[in-house]
């Protein structure tokens, strides 16, 4: 893991180098409806739902298949 430090002589808004994989991965993860809230009691089940998640995004970029998500009317 890499620890990226900002550095106090910028002022402003500065993008931090790799920290918008992580915000980006976490918000493909809340596009699916069970990973929105903390249903799950073990460990172990919500690992497996992170891993169905990211699974179907994989496929749906190996597809280039455009599904509608739940969140759209």
């Amino acid at each position: 893991m890499e620890i990226v430090e900002r550095n106090p002589a910028q002022t402003g808004f500065v993008p931090q180098a790799k920290r918008w994989v992580v915000e980006r991965a976490y918000g493909i993860l809340m596009l699916h409806r069970r990973l929105v809230r903390d249903y799950e009691h073990l460990p172990r089940s919500s690992e497996s739902r992170v891993y169905w998640a990211m699974t179907a995004v994989i496929l749906r970029r190996l597809t280039a298949a455009t599904v509608p998500a739940w969140r759209t009317a």
